[in-house]
């Protein structure tokens, strides 16, 4: 705090416990020193770029900003756990939260706040991006035909990742991958 008692916001941001950034149009406009730390840039090597270098491809980044939209526009804010990339390659998955500054603008300036949670949720298998995307929408507890009404694909399609998952996680069901996925031992 100043002299004056006044709150020092830049200060707060800069020193918060997790990654945050300020974004407009998904293009990071300032970033705090957690968020460039956990990616493994410098600010300045986030700043004034686009999300997508965070991103494992450019695909994923697109079909999020498309999941992105009708629900910031129903709610207002949006929060997902994702698989993310690290500036050295290395994927993790990420707690990633969000409001927009204009709700009538969902992508337009925001706020963002991120969180690795690797720790308690490692990647442990290579996926597609597409199976990191179904992964990401089965942990948040949603079904075959949510999942497919949510991505474009067919509830078909949509069971043929989760059974490569299970492959993949050497799961015998359903409720054994999603406890592989978030970690659980």
């Amino acid at each position: 705090m100043s002299q004056a008692g006044a709150i020092d916001y830049e200060m707060i941001f800069q020193h918060a416990p997790v990654g945050m950034c300020v974004s407009s149009d998904r293009v990071i406009r300032s970033c705090n020193g957690a968020l460039a730390a956990m990616f493994g840039y410098a600010r300045s090597q986030l700043e004034g770029h686009s999300f997508s270098v965070l991103y494992p491809t450019m695909d994923e980044f697109l079909r999020t900003g498309d999941r992105i939209v009708p629900i910031m526009n129903a709610k207002g804010r949006y929060s997902d756990e994702r698989i993310m990339r690290r500036a050295n390659g290395e994927l993790f998955w990420c707690h990633v939260t969000g409001r927009a500054l204009d709700p009538a603008q969902p992508l337009g300036a925001g706020v963002w706040t991120f969180e690795d949670v690797s720790e308690k949720r490692p990647v442990s298998a290579e996926l597609t991006p597409r199976e990191r995307e179904i992964a990401a929408l089965l942990v948040e507890g949603k079904t075959s035909k949510l999942i497919a009404r949510e991505t474009d694909l067919s509830p078909r399609t949509v069971e043929m990742h989760r059974a490569s998952l299970m492959r993949k996680f050497s799961a015998s069901t359903s409720s054994e991958l999603v406890h592989k996925l978030v970690g659980a031992r």
